[in-house]
C-alpha cells in the first residue's frame, strides 16, 4: 500500500500523496469524467439507494437491485464441485471478517454435498503474484468454477480474460475489473454511492466555511477512486472548505499523525474517509490535541461504531456491505446447478446512522473491535466463534 512520507517536524507539510493544500479551497474542484468518474454510473449509484431491492430484506447476501438475469445452464454439473477462490488479500479488517464469512458458507455447502474442495489463494496486495494464482488455478483444470476479488482493477483484466476463457465459470466480486466476461460481477451498490453517503452528511451537518480533510487509502482501485471522486462533485457544490486529501495506506498511527499536523495547522471541522477501519485513530488525534470533535464519517467497524457511541460525536457510518462475502458462494453453486443469476449481482448498501447505532452494536455485542457491523454471518453455523476467534 502507499505509504506516508511524514518527516520529524510537525510544522512540515503533510506529505502523504493525495492533494494537500497550503490555502484552503472553498468546495474543493468537480472530478474530471475519465476511467474512475463516469457521470452516467454515479448518478445510477445515487439512484439505486432508493430502489427496493428484491428477495427477502433478511437475507440481504441474496437481494439484488435491478438484476437482468443470464442463463447458466451450460455450466450444470453432477456432484460436489471443486470451487476456486483468488483473493487479493486479507490485509485488512473488511477483509478478514468478509473472509471467515465465505469460509462458513461454504461449510454450509459443504454439508449439503454441493461443494466439495474449496481451494484458495491469497494474493497478499501483489497484483503479480493474483495473475500468477489466476493463472495457476486455469493450468490445473480442476476448477468447476473460478471466484475472483481482485486486488487492482486494470492490471488483473487481462487475467480475469484468460479464466473466462478457460471455459469455468468466473464470478468476479468486491472490487471490478474492465470486462464483462464473468458470468456475474457481485458488488454493492458502489463506491460513488458509499462516497456520496459521507460528503451529502458533511454537508449537511457544517457550516458553511467549514474545513474538511479527506482521508484515502491508496490509487487506483475503483471502488475507493469512485468514492473519492463522488465526495470532490458534492464537494465541488458546497460551500465547505476542502483542506487535501490524503494517501494514508490505512495505517492508524500514519492516520493519527497525519491528522494532528492539520490540526497544527488550524481547525479541522469534519473528516472524510474512503475506508473507515481507521477511523479511531484520526478521532484520538483530535483528543490529543484538545480539539473539538469532527463532524465523522468513519464505517462499520465496531471499533469506530463503539468510538461514535462513546463520545456522542456527531457522524455517519457508510457501509461497503461485508455480507457480499457470502453471495459469490451462493452464485458459484447456482451457477453449477444450472439456476440463472443476475449478470450484475447490486446488492444493498445502507449507511448506519444515529438512529440505528444502538441496535448494531447490541446485534454485534461480543465481537471483536476489528469486525464489521454488517457481515450478515449470524445464521451461519459457526456464529460467533469463527468471528471471535479470529487470527
Amino acid at each position: 500500500m502507499t505509504s506516508l512520507a511524514l518527516t520529524a517536524c510537525s510544522t512540515d507539510q503533510p506529505e502523504g500523496g493525495g492533494t494537500s493544500t497550503g490555502e484552503e479551497a472553498v468546495g474543493g474542484e468537480s472530478p474530471a469524467e475519465g476511467e474512475f468518474f463516469v457521470r452516467a454510473d454515479y448518478e445510477r449509484q445515487l439512484a439505486q439507494r432508493d430502489i427496493e431491492p428484491t428477495g427477502d430484506a433478511a437475507e440481504p447476501w441474496l437481494q439484488a437491485i435491478e438484476p437482468e438475469m443470464v442463463d447458466t445452464s451450460q455450466y450444470a454439473m453432477e456432484g460436489p464441485a471443486t470451487v476456486c477462490f483468488s483473493n487479493a488479500s486479507v490485509s485488512n479488517p473488511w477483509r478478514v471478517t468478509g473472509f471467515i464469512t465465505m469460509q462458513q458458507q461454504v461449510e454450509v455447502f459443504q454439508e449439503s454435498g454441493e461443494i466439495g474442495e474449496f481451494r484458495v489463494s491469497d494474493a497478499a496486495d501483489d497484483d503479480n503474484k493474483q495473475i500468477s494464482d489466476i493463472q495457476a488455478f486455469v493450468r490445473s483444470g480442476d476448477c468447476d468454477a473460478i471466484i475472483i476479488s481482485p486486488s487492482t482493477t486494470a492490471t488483473l483484466t487481462p487475467a480475469v480474460e484468460a479464466a473466462c476463457e478457460s471455459g469455468a465459470p468466473v464470478i468476479v466480486f468486491d472490487r471490478g475489473v474492465n470486462t464483462d466476461c464473468p458470468v456475474t460481477f457481485i458488488h454493492p451498490i458502489g463506491g460513488y454511492a458509499y462516497g456520496a453517503d459521507g460528503a451529502e452528511f458533511l454537508v449537511e451537518n457544517l457550516e458553511p466555511g467549514d474545513t474538511v480533510l479527506a482521508l484515502r487509502i491508496l490509487p487506483g482501485v475503483d471502488v475507493l477512486e469512485n468514492r473519492w471522486a463522488a465526495a470532490q462533485e458534492i464537494f465541488a457544490d458546497s460551500e465547505l472548505e476542502v483542506l487535501g486529501d490524503e494517501f494514508t495506506g490505512g495505517d492508524a498511527a500514519q492516520i493519527k499523525d497525519l491528522v494532528t499536523q492539520y490540526l497544527q495547522r488550524g481547525d479541522v471541522d469534519g473528516i472524510w474517509m474512503d475506508a473507515g477501519d481507521g477511523a479511531v485513530a484520526a478521532v484520538e488525534a483530535f483528543e490529543d490535541a484538545g480539539a473539538d470533535y469532527p463532524v465523522m464519517v468513519g464505517e462499520d467497524e465496531l471499533s469506530f461504531l463503539r468510538k461514535w457511541q462513546e463520545t456522542d460525536m456527531t457522524a455517519i457510518a457508510p457501509v461497503y456491505s461485508n455480507f457480499q462475502w457470502r453471495t459469490p458462494i451462493h452464485a458459484a453453486v447456482r451457477i453449477l446447478n444450472g439456476e440463472e443469476v443476475p449478470a450484475e449481482w447490486v446488492l444493498p448498501q445502507e449507511p448506519i446512522t444515529e438512529d440505528d447505532l444502538d441496535e448494531f452494536l447490541e446485534a454485534n455485542e461480543g465481537l471483536p473491535s476489528l469486525h464489521y457491523a454488517k457481515f450478515g454471518g449470524e445464521d451461519l453455523p459457526g456464529f460467533p466463534d469463527a468471528w471471535v476467534d479470529r487470527d
